[in-house]
């Protein structure tokens, strides 16, 4: 069997007759087919059944990297995530090997995303970077389309290229969206110059992932035990660009702008009262911003977030908060925040078989039309 540092090493690996580069695929023509062993019948996946129909079940939070675009910045794809950190080496993807990681999860389906490691990039580089990255995506979702969608690259720090990448990505190559980070380096998303973007994913019909980078500001604070920098400042960043969204005003100019957070989204469904509380203990500190169309809170409930909360008890509550049409299945695949993404949604005993049909796959197929 080939292994992955070989694979990465040599660039190439055949599976079931398919040439796989990276992340992405080459024409199969040009690999001689695998033999089947005799006798062999393709596994057959039994379907999730509730209330009395198959589900096909979409995990929106999934990641890779695509190591030719790492090596135009010069990263070492084995020295990306420490050694410590499990999963690091599986955003590699050998399909074979994660397909059969899905299988396990009871995951039928996979949107990829890459967090942007890319956003402090000079423009010509970038654009390079995230063209390698969405081409690469593009091609694994054409050779398994069963299998993987995938959320775009986008050169954030340069709007109006975003703008055409985000055109490219969705309407010719057929990506589903976008994944963005937390800020574009410390930048919020609600500065007007990204509004250009905004407009075109609204335009586009096109979803924004947002995926949390880090919080390099509080890194003395987050220094010591239990990997702070993660556990709460990614949740932490989440929040803040939320709520910019939120209370500057973007949402009420972008009213179908299509937004899923990571991770639950946050702190922001449970904080979603004290949002509208805020303003009314102290109307000074919000006066310098946008009237709003309506309270802070029911921005919330038109927000999407994934079920990355890891206890029953948490998904019922987002639920409650949002709505269980505002929530998908999320795993954080290959990285193991939650094994069984699926059995965790299945085990919130409050959801109704309709809940949870639409959270596991229903509302991703009708948000990104898949």
């Amino acid at each position: 069997m080939t292994d992955r540092r070989h694979f990465l090493k040599h660039g190439t690996l055949a599976v079931g007759g398919i040439v796989l580069t990276g992340c992405g695929v080459l024409d199969a023509a040009h690999a001689a087919p695998a033999p089947a062993p005799a006798g062999a019948t393709p596994a057959q996946r039994i379907p999730l059944v509730l209330a009395g129909q198959a589900v096909r079940t979409i995990d929106v939070h999934a990641h890779c990297v695509i190591p030719e675009a790492l090596r135009l910045m010069g990263i070492d794809v084995f020295a990306l995530y420490p050694k410590t950190m499990k999963g690091g080496q599986e955003n590699m993807i050998v399909v074979a090997e994660r397909v059969a990681a899905m299988d396990a999860q009871g995951v039928d389906m996979e949107v990829l995303s890459i967090n942007p490691f890319w956003y402090t990039q000079e423009r010509n580089l970038s654009a390079r970077i995230v063209r390698l990255q969405n081409e690469k995506l593009a091609e694994l979702c054409a050779a398994r389309p069963d299998r993987f969608a995938a959320f775009a690259s986008l050169s954030l720090q340069h709007p109006d290229l975003a703008v055409r990448e985000l055109d490219h990505a969705v309407r010719t190559l057929g990506l589903r969206g976008a994944a963005i980070g937390g800020s574009v380096a410390g930048v919020d998303f609600a500065d007007a110059r990204f509004h250009q973007v905004w407009a075109r994913a609204e335009e586009l019909g096109a979803t924004l992932f947002v995926h949390p980078t880090g919080t390099p500001e509080l890194a003395q604070r987050f220094a010591g035990n239990g990997w702070m920098p993660n556990v709460i400042g990614y949740p932490l960043e989440t929040t803040i660009a939320l709520q910019h969204f939120i209370f500057e005003g973007v949402l009420d100019k972008f009213p179908a702008l299509k937004i899923c957070a990571a991770h639950g989204g946050g702190y922001l469904p449970a904080s979603a009262a004290r949002m509208d509380h805020g303003c009314f203990v102290n109307p000074g500190a919000c006066a310098h911003g946008p009237a709003l169309k309506k309270a802070p809170s029911e921005y919330v409930s038109q927000l999407y977030f994934d079920s990355l909360v890891f206890t029953p008890q948490a998904l019922q509550h987002l639920v409650r908060q949002v709505g269980a049409s505002q929530v998908l299945l999320g795993s954080d695949h290959p990285f193991p925040w939650s094994a069984q993404p699926v059995a965790h949604v299945l085990a919130t005993p409050q959801l109704s078989d309709a809940d949870k049909a639409a959270i596991v796959g229903g509302n991703a197929r009708r948000l990104l039309g898949l």
